[in-house]
């Protein structure tokens, strides 16, 4: 019995060598891992914060009524470009008529004071003609019969702008004229002839005939993210890009970082605006939606390499690559790194073109195919 147990112990210690030995074998028999290099390549390095937004006008004006009615014509449609004064709509003034009986009652009493005064005038006249009452007292009676003479006048206009929105000898400055109070662009009409208007009022807005603005000077109006605010400043340069406007960039100015955040949908986003270059004679609709590069840092042609390249000490946490000195043989050399767009980084010293850098995190051929 003693002696089987031991054959089968001497048996179990063959196997573990025999294995052990083969397992040494075939490690030597795998091929040493062959690292690749790379060089560094002259590189225009651009550090970006993205912001999404529109392309609307930097001024847009909002032409509304004095006096409200009904539309009766409009004379514009959206697209057109018109100057400061010229007709946009014609209102058709549908009077109160509390208002214009109110406007009546005045236009009678101011014409019976003017009858009363009126023959207050003609006795008084009579009288100085004669010479029975001086000159200093006649002149009072004439000065208040003029007095309820334009009285009677200014009550009779007012009913007529009560009634109709204009008078006689108002026809230049009519309420029920409409014109622009500005030169641009047309952008939109939202009433319709037979639409119904208020005027503008210390209590109300007003019905809005007509959006005109230059659009010659259109802004960038965006948000970003909290993350990214920190990041940028007024007067740095812009790329916009626009999705109706193909392989297109255009140039803006950051002029505005609005310095409260609102939430929106869970997260704090800060409006931004930028001015357009004016020296693009592109035409952009208002709307659009656009997409706004915020050029934080840009190298021009500076020598760079893949940021996957750069290795960092686990101990000063500081940047280094690894330089061949022979065939797969290498050495550390510390670089100092500059602007960095997340794919390359600028190399400020440390290498030179020609050094042959280390691609340290390869994928092996096996873990590639699997």
């Amino acid at each position: 019995m003693k002696r089987t147990v031991t054959i089968i112990i001497l048996i179990i210690i063959a196997l573990v060598f025999g294995g052990s030995l083969y397992y040494l074998y075939q490690k030597n028999q795998e091929d040493p891992v062959t690292y690749e290099t790379e060089q560094a390549s002259v590189e225009t390095i651009i550090k970006k914060a993205v912001a999404t937004g529109s392309i609307v006008p930097k001024e847009e004006v909002l032409i509304k009524p004095n006096i409200s009615g009904i539309i009766e014509e409009i004379y514009i449609e959206a697209g057109e470009q018109i100057k400061s004064g010229d007709l946009i709509a014609k209102i058709r003034v549908v009077p109160n008529i509390s208002s214009l009986q109110s406007a009546k009652n005045s236009v009678q009493s101011a014409r019976i004071d003017l009858e009363n005064q009126q023959k207050v005038y003609d006795r008084q006249k009579e009288l100085f003609d004669k010479g029975v009452i001086s000159a200093n007292e006649f002149d009072g009676v004439d000065v208040a019969y003029k007095q309820a003479k334009q009285s009677y006048e200014a009550a009779q206009q007012n009913y007529q702008i009560v009634k109709t929105g204009t008078a006689r000898g108002l026809g230049s400055v009519a309420n029920t004229l409409i014109r622009s109070t500005v030169t641009g662009m047309v952008l939109e009409v939202p009433v319709k002839e037979g639409n119904q208007v208020i005027e503008a009022n210390n209590f109300n807005d007003g019905t809005t005939i007509a959006a005109i603005a230059d659009v010659g000077k259109m802004i960038f109006e965006g948000k970003v993210d909290e993350s990214e605010v920190g990041k940028i400043k007024e007067n740095l340069p812009l790329e916009i890009t626009v999705g109706a406007i193909e392989n297109k960039k255009f140039d803006a100015v950051l002029d505005y970082i609005a310095p409260k955040g609102k939430e929106e949908n869970g997260a704090i986003q800060f409006e931004i605006k930028g001015s357009l270059d004016k020296n693009d004679s592109t035409f952009i609709r208002a709307g659009l939606s656009a997409n706004a590069s915020i050029i934080l840092a840009k190298a021009d042609s500076v020598m760079a390499v893949k940021e996957a390249l750069i290795q960092y000490d686990s101990e000063t946490q500081k940047p280094y690559v690894e330089i061949e000195t022979g065939e797969q043989q290498f050495e550390n050399r510390d670089v100092v790194l500059g602007v960095s767009d997340g794919i390359n980084v600028e190399i400020k010293s440390g290498i030179t073109k020609e050094d042959k850098i280390k691609v340290w995190n390869q994928i092996k051929k096996s873990e590639f195919e699997n």
